[in-house]
């Protein structure tokens, strides 16, 4: 009912904006300027002005005044009413700064002047990081773009720094880089072993720092994806809960396979629960387990389960108390046949809101003595939202802090209850309207009351408040960008005489802070106005409508809507076609502005299954913003406002609560200034007669007391297959450019990956930036294959073949499946087995062949499954025959090994004619016991001798490589061969990059054995190693002119070396000595010292620094003591890198009278009975290094190393190493030395190779192919080979002959034993078999160097994962490894005499027949001819 004498109208608007001013008793001229009071920097800003009732000719005048500079933004005269915006530059500066705006409006007969302050305020460039993926596995490559961007999404060219971060260890950096069409693509590789946790790529724009973080995870990508329906709350009263979860592989179907769900109510947090002790539970058990319930079920057709829940398990529970207002429901799916499983989690809010209370058709406002109607709806929180009949509930009037009771309410069948309000005898004030029913309770079932607001119209009267408003219509859904929209506004003008039946409205819509649209209109009735959703709009477009009264009273009011997140730069992605089969042929559409530069990606949906939530989307691009919607004016720009002259009668009401509502608010709220000559502001304080009120509660003649509220102050702060063998994660990172045309085809090929790819497209222009909606690929195989087979198996062995074709169609199929003809194995049919088989839709069957290999080494196995038509009807069904995907070949490896075990050996000469031929002769025999058919022979000819190593860089052993030492053994080679071939000039780009990757690689590596000191450890654990940490020191500092090696963690190593120096200038030894053989009759104090010293040296430290100063010193004094070699050798080493010639002559001249002559060949043992072949290599190359690294080189000192160099090249594996570790390094530390001193751009050799059959094999060697590594298979594996060698260049041969011998049972100073147990009658489809194993060491040294347990698998068994778990926890064991069929242990060291017994299960994956002995081998990993074998077997027949 609408009371009389109320005029409304309805306007269909964009915005609206709510306004109050105090009504002046004359007309007179009208101005409001509104801009934004925070203006960003060098912008094109936006002000809007309005002139109402001019009498005469009026100049407007608008500046900006800063330090005492007056800035005109514009000048407009007029006699006429106008609503205009108008554009102007904002300054330039470099941080916040306060300045004035001024407005100034002059006629003849009228002057007024207004002041605001503004803030200009610059805002940095936006910058933000995508990665390919937000998750890794370690020896993964991380791709990411770094891309910069202005407030206006336009790209910006910035200069960048990059870092990659983990553990606060900096493990990649890319300096002051500039980005190439202002995207900056750059990608950075995970080592092997990169540790588990966040990583963090940091960029660097000046002092401004941006994180973008990953994850490294070892993980397994999940086959498909669980989803839930169910609802997110629940009422405490619901009888039952219904709960549906779905899975879907990433290709689109259905899983087959059993839901487990399961509900709970956890317990509250922190609570203690009463122990009961009883006969059955003497140790006790919690008298109180908090309600769950548990259940499974079969997925259907659909992929789906669903289970109704009985509620009154957890709502009605005699422990309510002690449990928490949530439910927990977890999902777990396991897939049919495989027993892959995936989880889900969700909770569920458990509400006490019952239903809920409203008002609906009742007025807002009221004439007093008027009588109301209304209407009460009861709303029933239910699962079914059922109303309530017959419900008694209580009108009641809330007054201040308590409450009326005015009339008893009855619902009716639909849950309503009508009302009749007379207000004749109620005060003349507001009425605050309550409907309720009992009251609530904590944690007790309430229905929620209703609230409504009745407020008393009073007629319009100088000096009080309006009845008149503006109220903007919400609406539900964001407003969609690039469309229309209306916006229904409702308004009510009480008391006023509207001129010519219209009044005049104007709208601002702003965002992000800024003046986007405006306009005016004269609106007489109903209208509707069309506003066009542009990005710029985007987040939020805060409207704003606001209109003067005859009365020079302001209405206006705000509304916030949200928008569809868009950019003005369209930008879309389309393959072609939408759906694929593995391995075709696909197109990628890119559509986007002319000249834009793309970055594209995809990526397997699994990767966003396992980490969800982290897409490059449009929520992330304006989260960048610094401002997306304003709230507020900063603190800093409030003006000073005197105060306010009144009249007696003008007031404010005690405990006012629409401040919100007042003109003022309304602007502030906007972050708007407005300079008008209306008083719109409600005062700070009043003026009465010379008296002044400044809010606080009392009496002022004529004054009725009010309270003042003050919004607290907030500060303004930025806010900163076909043959299916390619299966990546990412497929697609490239940068492409869009031409003239505005689009551009990539053609692609399908991964074969069955799965979903998930696309992610954006561009750059001088237009902005865009982002392409998400496009999805689906890869679909109508049908496939899977094969199962082992790793390896032994020659002699046979095992079953399987090939499992599966059919996701949704009809049947005539399947054939063959195996491809091979020579390399048999493939026996079963019996009973046909290989064309109807297979129905979901369906599955596996074909079997008796599989018997007749070669040994890696061979192939394919197997192709085709669909066939048939006239055959399968299941009464016509067999479908599939347009694409109609046929799938699958191969995969198997290897095939000998019997016993492996043995190698290897024939070296390094050759250098001048001038003369050159011969060398060799008797090769093969061991009587060798195993038939397991000898090969090789023969590799190079022209440098360290174009082995070069060729086998990531495998110079053939040795694990799990800890910290021997990973630098692994990384140091690399470092002295790419110096070599640079100072040589013959390093290609190829041999670098291949070189920098495991550099990399290693340097990554090698931080997981640095502690927080800077110290170095051998897993990275207890105190640091003093002999490592050296080692690292050197290696790294020779690295860093390669790679990026972080400088801080460098100078905290050395600090800590340095802390480890004593008085006497002899560094103290924390850890073990790599190889305990090298001690002798110094103490290890001496020989630590020459190797720290030695390395400090190697890194251009100076003689005269303090540290090494004191460090020869102490040497100096050592030097009188030369019974140990080693020592010795290291320190003729040293003192030729320190420049001391007489002592470094003394040190040789004792070396030269025990080196050991043999053929003209020159090396050193430790003693005369100590023949290790690691410590005669590593002292001879510490030799070899003396004697070339003083200058100038005589001709002697060349012919000199020449005779060492040639024993060291004897002593090489057939990789390019050497025994172990430590030998490999040095040795290879000095070759690489020797090969730049002797080095010569001149020279080519012609190499003729004479076999005992009298086959001949020729090899060129010249300058264009000396790094060529030349190998050629020989068919004699005994008799007498001569080599031969022409010319005038060095040329490298090595002979390799390779075969395996039984098992030896001999043991040296190690042993060790194994017992396999198993329970031979158990009918598990998986036998287990325990291996109980023992490590003996007999020698005479108190304990060993690090022990090496290599465990072959029985062929077809895996290691059970748990056991694994268990043998890394036991003692002595420092790592376990698994590396194809094999296990390794390390042990720290085995004590003498002492046997350590250790456990391993192992598990039968395939079953293989006439199972061969697999083969355990342990050996001192510094010393690997000290070693033992064995073998075990499956015990059951």
């Amino acid at each position: 009912m609408v009371p009389p004498g109320l005029q409304v109208w309805k306007w269909i608007l964009f915005a609206c904006f709510h306004w109050l001013c105090v009504c002046q008793e004359t007309p007179r001229p009208v101005y409001m300027v509104a801009i934004p009071a925070v203006i960003q920097a060098g912008s094109e800003a936006k002000l809007c002005a309005s002139l109402l009732q001019p009498n005469e000719t009026l100049v407007m005048t608008i500046s900006l005044i800063a330090n005492e500079q007056n800035k005109i933004l514009l000048q407009e005269s007029s006699d006429q009413e106008f609503h205009r915006c108008f554009q102007f530059q904002a300054p330039h500066v470099e941080s916040d700064e306060v300045q004035h705006f001024k407005v100034k409006v002059q006629g003849e007969t009228f002057l007024s002047t207004e002041e605001k302050k503004v803030m200009i305020k610059p805002y940095s460039p936006m910058t933000f990081v995508q990665t390919d993926k937000p998750i890794y596995n370690p020896g993964q490559k991380v791709n990411f773009r770094v891309i910069t961007l202005d407030t206006n999404f336009s790209p910006v060219n910035q200069l960048v720094s990059v870092e990659n971060d983990v553990h606060r260890n900096r493990i990649g950096q890319w300096v002051k880089t500039t980005s190439s069409g202002n995207i900056l693509q750059l990608s950075h590789p995970l080592n092997s072993e990169a540790p588990v946790g966040t990583y963090a790529i940091v960029v660097w724009i000046g002092e401004k720092k941006i994180y973008h973080r990953f994850k490294v995870e070892k993980y397994v990508l999940p086959k498909f994806e669980i989803k839930m329906n169910l609802n997110d709350e629940i009422s405490i009263v619901q009888e039952e809960y219904k709960v549906e979860v779905c899975a879907t592989y990433t290709y689109g179907q259905p899983v087959p396979g059993k839901a487990e769900v399961e509900l709970c109510r956890p317990l509250v947090p922190n609570i203690l629960i009463p122990i009961r002790i009883d006969e059955k539970n003497p140790e006790g058990v919690p008298d109180y387990t908090p309600p769950c319930h548990k259940e499974s079920i079969e997925m259907d057709q659909t992929g789906c389960a669903s289970h109704v829940f009985n509620m009154s398990i957890f709502t009605k529970d005699a422990g309510q108390k002690m449990l928490i207002d949530r439910l927990s429901f977890n999902a777990k799916v396991e897939e049919e046949g495989t027993g892959i499983t995936q989880s889900k989690e969700k909770h569920i809010a458990l509400s006490d809101v019952i239903g809920k209370l409203t008002f609906v058709d009742t007025p807002k406002i009221y004439e007093h003595g008027s009588t109301i109607e209304g209407k009460v709806h009861i709303n029933v929180v239910h699962f079914n939202n059922t109303p309530i009949a017959d419900m008694l509930v209580y009108l009641l009037e809330k007054k201040d802090r308590s409450s009326h009771h005015l009339q008893n309410l009855t619902t009716d069948s639909h849950g309503t209850a009508s009302f009749s309000l007379n207000t004749t005898r109620m005060p003349k004030k507001n009425i605050n309207l309550i409907v309720s029913m009992l009251s609530s309770r904590y944690r007790v079932p309430y229905f929620k009351r209703g609230h409504h607001k009745l407020s008393l119209i009073q007629p319009t009267a100088p000096h009080s408040k309006t009845f008149s408003s503006l109220a903007i219509q919400k609406m539900e859904h964001p407003l969609a960008c690039w469309e229309g929209v209306s916006i229904t506004i409702q308004y009510a003008i009480v008391g006023e005489t509207v001129p010519k039946g219209s009044v005049d409205v104007i709208y601002l819509a702003l965002s992000r802070g800024v003046i986007v649209q405006h306009g005016h209109m004269k609106v007489t009735g109903e209208v509707t106005l069309k506003l066009a959703v542009v990005p710029e709009m985007a987040p939020v477009v805060q409207v704003l409508v606001y209109s003067m009264l005859p009365s020079e009273t302001v209405i206006a009011h705000s509304m916030n809507f949200p928008t569809e997140k868009c950019f003005r730069h369209k930008v879309s992605v389309e393959f072609s076609p939408s759906q694929a089969v593995p391995g075709e042929e696909n197109t990628l559409q890119l559509s986007a502005q002319p000249g834009s530069l793309c970055g594209l990606s995809a990526v397997d949906q699994s990767v966003h299954i396992l980490e969800p939530g982290k897409r490059l989307n449009a929520d992330k691009i304006f989260d960048l913003l610094p401002v997306k919607e304003t709230t507020h004016i900063p603190y800093q720009l409030e003006d000073q406002v005197a105060c306010l002259r009144v009249k007696p009668r003008r007031y404010r009401r005690p405990g006012q609560t629409e401040e919100e509502n007042e003109p003022q608010e309304v602007f502030k709220k906007l972050g708007l200034k407005l300079a008008t000559n209306l008083v719109i502001r409600v005062p700070s304080c009043l003026r009465y007669k010379g008296k002044e009120d400044n809010g606080a509660y009392g009496e002022m003649s004529s004054f009725t007391p009010f309270t003042l509220v003050i919004a607290r102050r907030i500060q303004f702060v930025d806010t900163i297959q076909t043959v299916r063998t390619f299966f990546p994660e990412t497929w697609i990172w490239d940068l492409v450019e869009v031409g003239e045309s505005g689009t551009v085809d990539m053609p692609l090929t399908v991964p074969d990956t069955i799965t979903t790819w998930e696309t992610e497209a954006f561009c750059l222009a001088p237009g902005g930036f865009g982002l392409a909606p998400p496009v999805e690929l689906t890869v679909f195989q109508p049908f496939f294959l899977e094969l199962t087979l082992p790793y390896s198996i032994i020659r002699g062995e046979h095992f079953e073949l399987k090939a499992t074709v599966f059919n996701y169609l949704s009809k049947c199929i005539m399947v054939s499946v063959t195996p491809a003809h091979s020579l390399d194995y048999t493939l026996t049919p079963l019996k009973d087995v046909q290989y064309s088989s109807c297979l129905c839709a979901k369906g599955r069957k596996t074909f079997s062949w008796t599989m018997a290999p007749s070669i040994l080494g890696v061979m192939n196995v394919s197997v192709s499954a085709e669909a066939v038509q048939s006239h055959a009807a399968c299941d009464n069904e016509i067999v479908n025959v599939p347009e694409r995907g109609r046929i799938d070949t699958v191969t995969q490896s198997l290897l095939v090994k000998a019997e016993g075990t492996e043995k190698t050996d290897t024939y070296n000469w390094l050759l250098c004619p001048t001038g003369v031929t050159m011969t060398e002769e060799v008797e090769l025999q093969l061991p009587k016991n060798v195993v038939d058919g397991s000898d090969r022979i090789s023969l590799s000819v190079l022209g440098d001798i360290l174009g082995r190593a070069l060729k086998n860089l990531d495998g110079l052993l053939q040795m694990p490589y799990g800890c910290g030492e021997q990973n630098m053994a692994l990384l140091a080679p690399n470092i002295y061969i790419l110096e070599y071939l640079r100072n040589t000039e013959q390093l290609t780009p190829a041999i670098r990059d291949k070189a920098i990757k495991f550099l990399t690689s290693g340097y990554q590596r090698q931080l997981n054995y640095k502690h927080v000191d800077g110290a170095y450890s051998t897993f990275g654990q207890g105190s640091g190693n003093t002999w490592l940490t050296a080692f690292v020191l050197r290696s790294f500092g020779k690295a860093k002119s390669f790679i990026y090696i972080d400088p801080v963690k460098t100078e905290q190593t050395k600090t800590w070396l340095e802390r480890l120096q004593g008085e006497h200038g002899c560094f103290i030894r924390l850890g073990k000595l790599f190889n305990n053989r090298m001690k002798g009759g110094v103490t290890d104090e001496v020989t630590l010292t020459a190797y720290i010293t030695a390395s400090m040296l190697e890194l251009n430290m100076s003689v005269s620094d303090p540290v090494v100063y004191r460090s020869l010193s102490c040497l100096r004094n050592s030097t009188s003591d030369l019974s140990n070699t080693y020592t010795t050798a290291l320190l003729a080493y040293t003192f030729t890198l320190a420049g001391d010639m007489e002592t470094r002559a003394q040190l040789l001249q004792h070396l030269d009278t025990i080196a050991l002559q043999e053929e003209g060949l020159l090396h050193w043992t430790q003693t005369s009975l100590e023949t290790s072949a690691s410590l005669a290599v590593e002292i001879s190359s510490y030799v070899l290094l003396a004697s070339l690294s003083a200058s100038p080189l005589s001709t002697t000192d060349l012919g000199y190393a020449s005779r060492i160099v040639r024993w060291l090249v004897r002593q090489q594996n057939a990789y390019g190493g050497f025994s172990s570790t430590q030998d490999t390094v040095v040795a290879l530390q000095a070759l690489a030395l020797y090969s730049t001193r002797v080095y010569s751009r001149e020279g080519a050799s012609t190499v003729t190779v004479h076999s005992p059959s009298g086959a001949q094999h020729l090899f060129e060697v010249n300058q264009n192919n000396k790094l060529l590594y030349q190998e050629r298979a020989l068919q004699d594996t005994e008799g007498k080979y001569s080599v031969e060698v022409k010319g005038s260049a060095c040329a490298s041969v090595q002979v390799a002959l390779h075969y395996n011998i039984p098992t030896p049972t001999d043991s040296t100073t190690l042993s060790i034993q194994v017992k396999p147990e198993v329970d031979c009658n158990s009918n598990s489809l998986r036998p287990r078999v325990t291996l109980k194993l023992q490590s003996q060491y007999h020698g005479k040294e108190l304990t060993t160097n690090m022990i090496i347990v290599d465990l072959k698998m029985l062929s077809g068994f895996v290691p059970d994962l748990e056991s694994l778990g268990r043998l890394r926890g036991s003692g002595r064991v420092d790592r376990v490894d698994t590396k194809d069929d094999h296990v390794l242990m390390y042990l720290r060291e085995l004590p003498s005499l002492f046997p350590f017994n250790h456990t391993l299960d192992i598990m039968q994956e395939v079953r293989v027949k006439n199972l061969k002995p697999a083969v355990i081998k342990i050996y001192d990993y510094y010393q690997p001819s000290d070693q033992a074998e064995t073998e075990y077997v499956f015990p059951c027949k």
